[in-house]
């Protein structure tokens, strides 16, 4: 069906639909037309855009309450498939030595690149070929389906004590991600909320 839509500020519209996301009472993602909360001792600046990654999913949330929780502090961290660079960003915010964000999609390493200037952080985006070597912390928060097909390779990136963490998975789709890991890595459920799992290895 067809209908007229009246005219309307969509800026501020859109605008209101976000607002700040709790990750830990202390670390917010706070769009950058909202005043942080007073409890807020970390908070990363970002704004909806073109790449997958804002807080408010889930995922992302359990992924950088691991990263709080864990603190990388002088830690060689990779992000694979970095979106908005979220994960990235809240390493680097943690103590990560060095981080290296890679994602198949030059929109989302732009939006990281960005992202990361925006939040006053260091870090090497790029497509996938720029991860290299070993790493002390591997994260990955895509699918179950890619997760699965990635296996070999993301594994082969952990380094000796080095943890894996897993998200985009379903509960459902937990003992697949373990069965696929299996060769590698054993993956347990560290997290979930709303249907969703995070998984995690040690290596």
């Amino acid at each position: 069906s067809l209908h007229k839509v009246e005219e309307q500020d969509w800026v501020r519209l859109t605008q209101s639909q976000f607002a700040p996301v709790e990750i830990t009472p202390e670390f917010w993602i706070v769009p950058t037309w909202h005043e942080p909360p007073a409890q807020a001792r970390q908070v990363i600046r970002l704004d909806p855009g073109l790449a997958f990654g804002t807080g408010t999913h889930p995922t992302t949330r359990m992924c950088l309450r691991w990263i709080a929780q864990h603190a990388p502090r002088g830690l060689r961290v990779l992000d694979y498939g970095c979106g908005s660079g979220i994960l990235a960003i809240g390493a680097a915010r943690f103590g990560a030595k060095e981080v290296d964000a890679v994602d198949i999609d030059p929109a989302a390493v732009e939006s990281t690149v960005a992202n990361a200037q925006a939040n006053g952080v260091q870090l090497n985006a790029g497509l996938p070929d720029k991860a290299s070597g070993a790493y002390d912390v591997v994260l990955a928060n895509i699918l179950a389906m890619p997760l699965k097909v990635l296996a070999p390779l993301l594994a082969a990136h952990v380094a000796p004590g080095g943890s894996l963490v897993l998200a985009g998975i379903l509960e459902r789709q937990a003992d697949e991600l373990k069965e696929a890991y299996a060769p590698h890595l054993r993956l347990d459920v560290a997290d979930a909320e709303e249907g969703w799992v995070l998984m995690i290895a040690r290596r």
